[in-house]
């Protein structure tokens, strides 16, 4: 499995915008066989911040989605209001709730 914790840093005021295109996506993000789980949050102690947590099948399976052309059109209406990136958390998750018993074997 593949696991991406990644913080976006939106423009002053643009975060709940942002938000937004996040969440668009998230239809065609879940509906991906290798998609387990794709979450959006505001970072309580940065009003600009957004955390994006994912579990993917494999590291393949998400790089495919980022070719997705819904992915792509969304990355271009983002894009103007992102000012950058903060942390970014790469890990292999083993189980819990959400992910399906047999991802893990």
């Amino acid at each position: 499995m593949y696991g991406l914790t990644g913080k976006m840093i939106a423009q002053p005021g643009k975060r709940d915008e942002l938000i937004s295109y996040l969440l668009e996506g998230t239809d065609s993000m879940t509906d991906l066989e290798g998609c387990y789980l794709y979450v959006v949050a505001t970072d309580p102690a940065d009003p600009n911040g957004i955390w994006v947590t994912e579990v993917w099948r494999s590291q393949d399976d998400h790089q495919a989605s980022l070719s997705l052309a819904s992915t792509q059109a969304l990355i271009a209406k983002a894009r103007p209001i992102i000012v950058g990136f903060g942390e970014r958390i790469e890990n292999t998750p083993i189980g819990g709730k959400g992910i399906p018993k047999d991802a893990t074997s």
